[in-house]
């Protein structure tokens, strides 16, 4: 059999490159999505689940979902995504079925998987390049700039301070350690755990929580200190064991505090 033209193999090619132009459309949209979902307060991980979420239209929890739908410029955003996906994932579909089903004497099964792997490494090693990322970031901070009037510090990196260090939520459930308790009765200081805010269920924020400031089920806490120590905060149960995991955090408090003065230059008269 004799090898088909130039024009003729890039034409019979043309669903397979067809879907991957749709795939890196479809990462490309996510990851400028992403940005701008940073851009507007979102941590980098919530971003970036809440881009993919919509655009594949699998859903997301309601108490994330709400963080999207009560922001204006973050909505936009969620529409764009819903749009996309939609388009993408039907094309995406149909350039499929054109490659594998449409009969075709002139590339076997084997030949088109393989220029199809190859063509999807080749766009995810791109989606992962820091450099991609660092180009898509400049690009839309640059056009958030210069077209809109939405503040573009990178939350990201001034909430996650320095090491382990973080300004993080906390979301308060019923069967939590912390239920019922006031600020002083808690002594998260004594755990490396400072509260900065209280919102509570009924939207009510609380600025300046002091010691008497009550910790209620559903309450959601800005809180700020290292992220293990937040991790295992959000995970404790009231009852005995967690009044033993907080004694035990203060312990781990303790030696870590013992740890940064002995690294501290000022304290070592360097």
């Amino acid at each position: 059999m004799t090898a088909p033209p130039k024009n003729v193999k890039f034409r019979l090619m043309t669903p397979i490159l067809s879907l991957l132009v749709v795939l890196a459309g479809l990462i490309l949209v996510m990851r400028l999505a992403t940005i701008m979902f940073v851009h507007t307060g979102l941590s980098v991980e919530s971003a970036s689940f809440q881009a993919l979420s919509a655009l594949s239209g699998v859903g997301f929890t309601t108490a994330e979902s709400e963080k999207i739908v009560n922001h204006p410029v973050r909505r936009r955003i969620l529409f764009v995504l819903l749009l996309a996906g939609n388009a993408g994932i039907v094309t995406a579909v149909s350039s499929l079925i054109l490659t594998f089903m449409v009969p075709n004497t002139h590339f076997s099964v084997f030949e088109k998987f393989f220029v199809l792997a190859g063509g999807i490494v080749f766009i995810l090693i791109l989606a992962v390049s820091p450099w991609t990322n660092l180009a898509l970031q400049t690009f839309v901070g640059w056009l958030l700039r210069r077209y809109t009037r939405l503040d573009v510090r990178d939350y990201s990196a001034l909430l996650r301070l320095s090491g382990e260090y973080q300004v993080g939520e906390l979301y308060i459930k019923e069967a939590d350690w912390l239920v019922e308790k006031d600020l002083a009765t808690a002594g998260l200081h004594k755990e490396g755990i400072l509260v900065l805010g209280i919102r509570r269920q009924d939207g009510t924020y609380i600025g300046v929580p002091g010691a008497q400031s009550k910790i209620l089920a559903g309450d959601l806490l800005l809180v700020y200190g290292r992220e293990s120590s937040i991790a295992g905060l959000d995970e404790r149960v009231e009852g005995r064991i967690g009044d033993i995991e907080h004694f035990d955090a203060i312990e781990a408090e303790k030696q870590v505090a013992e740890e940064e003065k002995k690294a501290d230059p000022a304290e070592n008269g360097v």
